[in-house]
């Protein structure tokens, strides 16, 4: 038994300067960020049962932006504001059942120290990034690790490649 997990890094946001970190939002770039990952996962033909969210301003904008694409709502969950880490990942694990893919959509460095301790890779997550893994008995496998630019580059071939 095994689940895909799959983060969502937020997208571009203000400056930290601009408001208390919690609150910061996402600027255009960010929210075009947003709505392609949400694009690009339907275009790979990836379906969730469940989509969380840190409850940060950023990446709760984010995590909307890109289930509209999907057609789910996301789910706030408060460890994913910061420090989420692999006891968090078994423990939400454990509540969503076996067998089960996820997207969580929160923040860095967090989700590039997950991916370290799941699978050994050392991932440099940008914002608006992607990063599938294959999960089971603690241990991780490394499916995909796709920049903003990949995301761009998958939507325009599914748009390319739909019929007229």
């Amino acid at each position: 038994m095994s689940h895909q997990v799959w983060l969502l890094r937020h997208g571009e946001a203000e400056p930290h300067d601009a408001r208390p970190d919690a609150e910061r939002r996402l600027t255009a770039r960010g929210e075009e960020q947003a709505a392609a990952a949400g694009r690009a996962l339907v275009a790979l033909e990836t379906p969730f049962q469940f989509v969380f969210t840190s409850p940060k301003v950023r990446a709760a904008e984010t995590a909307r932006l890109a289930c509209e694409s999907l057609g789910l709502v996301p789910e706030v969950h408060t460890p994913l504001a910061e420090g989420f880490g692999l006891d968090d990942l078994r423990e939400l694990l454990h509540i969503v059942g076996h067998d089960r893919r996820l997207l969580l959509v929160g923040h860095n460095p967090d989700f590039a120290q997950l991916v370290g301790d799941l699978t050994g890779a050392n991932a440099r997550v940008k914002k608006g990034g992607i990063v599938g893994m294959r999960v089971h008995g603690g241990r991780g496998e490394l499916l995909c690790l796709l920049q903003p630019r990949e995301l761009a580059r998958i939507i325009a071939r599914a748009v390319a490649s739909s019929p007229s």
